[in-house]
């Protein structure tokens, strides 16, 4: 944690003491004049003080995303980023399936760590507290209800470990409960498959699906795999399986369907509810299957810190929200009840939590009964590369604000290229180390007591900002400060999922022998793990000696995976092989973004065929499709034809699972392509079965059309081969669909007007440059 000896200053500050004391008198304080930075520091050296977790409230997604992405770097083992939805709870629509399954991920590691943490008396032990470290943030709309009870949604979790016994019958019927959906492979999340005794599952919160290996009804093992290779991994030793939505636990908790959702539901969704096939929208009968609905702080432990940044946007936020959702549920045609509430009314639940409020500017209100402390903080008055400048305030020899002097304050320096600051800084004579181990906390605080300068390494995307704390005596300058260098972050909900144990070093698995990767040395044999002064070390050999790492460090090693039988060949120390290598994928890597671009750069400077509006022809065969296109295939059909109706040249990708329409998609496109602008099209399918059913597919759609489809795979003769490549190149065969034998130089084309290209990713590079 890059901001660990920070927090450990700020924690051993006589303020932070003053300030426990008094939130644990008034039960809230404000700390105003801090910016986004100092307020993750303080929040977090307040609660780590305290031995409590940690809960930001935030009034928007944006903002919640800026604080987890700094949080990261602080001293918490773990960082929850809890999507919320604008949408109104009131619709009969589903919500996103990604903040959905956000949300399952955090909620089933609070339960789980909870649940495990609890003695006979069902009390949670102060071990495990201290155990479970967290932060979570969030905006306000986490505090409105919208879950279901907390000891409900446990019920619905299974937990599997090694040694359990469970018959497969009641197995596949917790499974289907649970929402998941039972395919003959297992190939992205919610669903799962048998075969024997072998159960696969992806759950919703994971990285990659795990496998249920079973001698009859006792779970022998529990094993991660590759989803795209079928491969085995390391055995883990739990798995806690969440539903893959909350629409099972509010159907499950409606008994009666007749009698309380007979207003809302057809006949036939009533049957199919009655069947386990629930109808869209479930999240507006929340009020019906629970008198009273959780939010968020129910699923939470009681040593909470709660942290409100900028609570006056939080309430202006959560008032136009709560306005939104009062309209909806006021023209509802059919009543619901009412699951929203006020932002006072949330804040209410919050009376027995100990409650920080963080503001950036000060306001003198003598009329609030919240005690406010102003911590002052400034920014540091420097343009970037100024480093003569930089260095005399670092030393405190030159006045940056009226009287004031950084003489006797702590300096750190967080920056992504460390040594070249320090060097920077030495230079213009002050004194200044880079400290690898950021936990190395003796050797920073003697610098601290020096006056010297601690720079730490920070290769994360969180936005930082140097600043100065007077409060606290400690300074902190950034990249921004030093370079003008700014992180590019994404601003909107991006789902974290869980890490597979497959790419962790585990202490506990590691054996002497193993072979593992330090990130600056390369490939290395570990040894041994032993104890020096206190501290736990992990002895790494290397072909020219011995390394050895941290233990608190061991995040800079990863396992090596072997594909052969082989070992590898260990690396040198003092070789610059490893350096060679990894500036080599570098290079390849940089090589290919610049041959990309400059595609592109060509392909938008290129004129190409603008094809007409639809036909009649083209409606006709529309309407023809036997299914109800679902919006995303409409969308995806009217975002390729507006690139068809262009000049540029299209190059557009479509994705979507197996049965979800991309077929429709391009047989839209092929037709509008042959009918309006009487251009040839090639269909590229990377096996001969799929040439086969796309071939019928189209020769089935095209029968009522004047449009000659071909078939070009290994099942055709020479002669039939010949004749297609004849009618090819005059014209006569309107579209043509092969395998990689499209790609042969025998293939000439009249005019060739679109390329479309099923499983793209199975071809290799060389074959997609011809296209």
């Amino acid at each position: 944690m890059t901001f660990s000896s920070v927090i450990r200053a700020l924690g051993r500050s006589p303020l932070t003491q003053e300030l426990l004391l008094k939130l644990k008198q008034k039960r809230s304080i404000l700390l105003s004049g801090v910016p986004r930075l100092p307020k993750g520091l303080v929040a977090t050296s307040l609660a780590q003080a305290q031995g409590s977790n940690l809960f930001i409230v935030c009034a928007t997604i944006e903002e919640a995303g800026r604080w987890a992405a700094q949080l990261e770097a602080m001293e918490w083992k773990t960082v929850h980023f809890y999507p919320t939805s604008e949408a109104s709870p009131y619709e009969s629509f589903n919500p996103e399936s990604e903040m959905i399954w956000g949300q399952m991920q955090i909620l089933s590691s609070v339960v789980s760590h909870l649940s495990l943490g609890k003695n006979n008396e069902g009390q949670t032990t102060n071990d495990e507290r201290q155990k479970f470290n967290f932060a979570i943030v969030s905006t306000e709309k986490a505090l409105q209800p919208h879950l279901p009870p907390s000891d409900v949604f446990q019920s619905y979790c299974l937990n599997f470990k090694s040694g359990m016994v469970q018959d497969a019958k009641t197995l596949d019927k917790q499974l289907v409960r649970l929402g998941y959906e039972r395919v003959p492979l297992v190939e992205t999340e919610g669903q799962w498959s048998r075969r024997g005794d072998i159960v696969d599952i992806f759950p919703v919160s994971a990285e990659i699906p795990v496998r249920l290996e079973w001698f009859g009804d006792e779970l022998e093992q529990i094993r991660e795999f590759d989803a795209a290779t079928q491969r085995s991994f390391d055995r883990i030793n739990q798995l806690i399986l969440t539903p893959t939505s909350f629409a099972p636990i509010i159907g499950g908790a409606i008994e009666n369907v007749e009698e309380t959702l007979s207003i809302y539901l057809s006949d036939e969704e009533k049957e199919a509810f009655r069947t386990g096939n629930l109808p869209d929208g479930m999240q507006r009968f929340l009020g019906l299957a629970f008198e009273k609905p959780a939010s968020l702080l129910d699923y939470l432990p009681d040593n909470l810190f709660c942290v409100f940044d900028e609570v006056e946007q939080c309430r202006a936020y959560s008032d136009r929200w709560i306005e939104y959702l009062e309209d909806r549920w006021l023209e509802l045609e059919k009543p619901l009840p009412k699951i929203h509430r006020s932002f006072d009314d949330s804040f209410k639940l919050l009376e027995q939590s100990l409650i920080i409020y963080l503001s950036e500017i000060f306001e003198e209100n003598p009329q609030s009964e919240i005690y406010t402390v102003n911590l002052y903080s400034r920014p540091i008055p420097i343009t970037p590369h100024q480093y003569a400048k930089l260095a005399e305030i670092l030393r405190g020899k030159r006045e940056i604000y009226s009287g004031m002097t950084l003489k006797k304050y702590a300096p750190w320096i967080i920056s992504a290229q460390p040594s070249r600051t320090v060097s920077l800084l030495q230079e213009h004579d002050c004194p200044a180390q880079f400290i690898p181990n950021p936990n190395d906390y003796p050797a920073i605080e003697k610098l601290n007591t020096q006056n010297t300068t601690v720079a730490l390494k920070y290769s994360g995307l969180a936005e930082l900002e140097g600043f100065i704390l007077p409060s606290y005596r400690i300074v902190v300058v950034t990249d921004r400060e030093l370079f003008g260098q700014h992180a590019l972050v994404n601003l909107g909900y991006v789902r974290k999922r869980s890490r597979a144990v497959s790419k962790q070093v585990d202490l506990n698995k590691l054996r002497p022998g193993d072979f593992v990767v330090h990130k600056h040395h390369g490939i290395g044999k570990f040894i041994q793990l032993e104890k020096f002064a206190d501290r736990d070390y992990l002895v790494i050999k290397y072909a020219d000696g011995l390394l050895r790492v941290p233990a608190d460090s061991f995040d800079s090693l990863s396992r090596y995976r072997q594909t052969g039988n082989r070992p590898p060949e260990l690396h040198k120390m003092t070789s610059k092989a490893w350096e060679a290598t990894k500036n080599r994928v570098q290079k390849a890597v940089k090589k290919l973004a610049v041959d990309l671009l400059n595609l592109y750069a060509k392909r938008a400077q290129l004129s190409g065929h603008a094809y007409p509006p639809d036909t009649p022809w083209q409606v006709e065969l529309e309407d023809s499709f036997p299914y109800q296109p679902t919006p995303d295939q409409l969308k995806a059909i009217q975002d390729v034809k507006i690139d068809l109706e262009s000049d540029r040249p299209m190059d557009r990708l479509v994705c979507g699972d197996v049965g979800f329409g991309k077929t429709e998609v391009a047989i839209r496109a092929i037709f509008k392509a042959v009918t309006g602008g009487h251009k040839q099209v090639a269909f590229l399918a990377p096996t001969t079965i799929l040439t086969q059913q796309h071939y019928h597919t189209l020769k089935e759609r095209f029968s009522p059309y004047p449009i000659n489809v071909g078939l070009l795979n290994r099942f055709r003769t020479a002669s039939e081969k010949k004749e297609i490549l004849q009618r090819l190149s005059t014209g006569e065969l309107d579209v043509v669909v092969g395998t990689q034998q499209l790609l042969g130089k025998d293939i000439k084309f009249k005019d060739l007007g679109l390329l479309v290209i099923d499983e793209e990713q199975r071809f290799g590079v060389n074959q997609k440059e011809k296209n």
